[in-house]
């Protein structure tokens, strides 16, 4: 997988790896849907963090969000000797109603009312943005930026992850999701 730098404030390092792609997620908004992934895949990606971790001396910790998608993988970590920690804050955005339901099935007036305020309307009465931008922060905040993170991450945290506020975002802006498995190195200023 390529490997992907961007900045983010703050912190010493982050690696984040996106997790293997879910089964039952294609054509559908998934978020907090819990979905599993194959066990193979996780696997993999989890040798492909503890080797990174080894050539590049990082800690044997890692975070996932409580989904199955993220912890499988911490889990493999875990049986390897790794700490695995897993913390609410780690979700994906929540899109309430939308969740789990195929695109096609969600209205596209929804849509498009959240792309008119897309930092601060909750798609399907979920939540909003800002308040994604605002879980990642406090996080990585909490930390205290002198230890690399490593964390297996969802596609919206990770995109999120690298903002500093919401204000002003415009749907057009939003980065482009990462692939299954890719990392993303985000290093402090």
């Amino acid at each position: 997988m390529a490997e992907q730098r961007a900045d983010s404030p703050g912190v010493a390092g982050l690696w984040l790896w996106r997790h293997p792609r879910a089964q039952g997620a294609a054509g559908r908004c998934i978020g907090r849907t819990d979905l599993p992934v194959d066990r193979r895949r996780a696997k993999r990606l989890a040798h492909r963090i503890r080797r990174t971790a080894r050539q590049q001396g990082l800690p044997r910790v890692v975070w996932t969000s409580p989904l199955q998608r993220c912890a499988d993988v911490g889990r493999w970590l875990a049986r390897w000797g790794w700490q695995h920690r897993t913390d609410a804050r780690l979700l994906e955005l929540d899109f309430g109603r939308w969740d789990g339901q195929p695109w096609t099935a969600i209205a596209h007036a929804d849509v498009a009312a959240w792309e008119a305020d897309f930092a601060h309307h909750a798609p399907g009465g979920g939540e909003a943005l800002a308040a994604l931008v605002a879980r990642c922060r406090q996080f990585i905040a909490e930390q205290g930026g002198a230890t690399p993170l490593l964390l297996v991450a969802h596609a919206g945290w990770m995109q999120a992850s690298g903002l500093g506020s919401a204000d002003g975002l415009r749907a057009s802006a939003w980065p482009p999701a990462p692939r299954h498995g890719a990392l993303l190195r985000r290093s402090g200023p």
